[in-house]
């Protein structure tokens, strides 16, 4: 259990945002790595069942989350044999700021057979410890078709080519160990990161996050790979893999619109390691709005 988190909890059940949990558009505002651990969490704990995998996620991030307490409503929509169902609606007052839908599917047997797979192979960072220290640690970057190249310095790789990135996601909630859905749900929050950041920076921001998950991951920290981004007039869609030391275990894919009038310039952030915005990269201590 540990302090790096991105909430605290008050009497009422209400997520508390941590100064972990600052946007890096707006230190009055919450960042999106925080709001979908916030989903998943609620999520999980109201409605996970036994012998199902959490399957797919999906976030809308449709208003500004202001750093101000969260309250979680949780229903049940199915609750099948093979399929279980739940949404989640985060709101501040009275107002909706995010709304999440799980999809559990029942694990079972492997159909008989081959099917095509891309062979794709991605290693964790060589310098990546074995037993990360604490979450928000073992922070690496990559970039470029080279996977085996990766270094703490954000900034170095702030360029048009593929974007990867390796961490131990933050916890959830201050002195609560965050299960493993919780982090790969985190970490996949940077799929607009890594498939919208050029060489001037990141200029979109998302307004959803949905990630699927064939397994949950079985390492501590995790990371995650560009795979397209496609863009016109302002909108982008990007996808990415999460990957964990196994291999990759699910997907991520965002939409997102243009925040072209304050985009982030990354080149100016320190490099990675243990500082305390370094977590979600979601804090502005060092990025450079322009």
């Amino acid at each position: 259990m540990s302090d790096r988190a991105f909430f605290t909890l008050d009497d009422s059940g209400a997520y508390i945002p941590t100064i972990f949990a600052r946007s890096a558009w707006s230190d009055n505002m919450v960042n999106g790595p925080a709001v979908v651990a916030a989903t998943a969490r609620a999520l999980e704990l109201e409605h996970g069942a036994d012998g199902f995998q959490p399957a797919r996620l999906t976030v809308d991030l449709f208003a500004p989350v202001r750093n101000e307490p969260l309250v979680a409503r949780t229903s049940e929509i199915r609750a099948g044999n093979r399929i279980r169902v739940a949404d989640v609606e985060l709101t501040q007052g009275d107002k909706a700021v995010a709304r999440a839908t799980l999809v559990q599917l029942r694990r079972g047997e492997q159909p008989p057979g081959r099917i095509w797979r891309s062979g794709r192979v991605v290693e964790p960072p060589t310098g990546a410890a074995d037993e990360p220290d604490k979450p928000g640690s073992n922070v690496f970057f990559g970039s470029g078709e080279d996977p085996v190249t990766w270094d703490r310095d954000m900034g170095s790789h702030q360029n048009d080519q593929r974007k990867r990135f390796w961490q131990q996601p933050l916890d959830t909630i201050t002195g609560e160990d965050s299960t493993p859905f919780q982090r790969a749900v985190t970490l996949a929050e940077s799929t607009s990161l890594m498939t919208h950041w050029g060489d001037e920076g990141i200029g979109f921001i998302n307004a959803d996050l949905t990630v699927a998950l064939a397994r949950l991951p079985r390492s501590r920290d995790l990371g995650i790979e560009a795979d397209e981004h496609i863009s016109a007039e302002g909108v982008a869609v990007g996808t990415a893999s999460l990957f964990d030391r196994d291999g990759v275990f699910a997907t991520g894919t965002v939409v997102a619109v243009s925040n072209a009038g304050r985009q982030i310039d990354f080149t100016r952030r320190g490099p990675g390691g243990d500082s305390q915005d370094r977590g979600s990269l979601g804090g502005s201590e060092r990025a450079r709005r322009v």
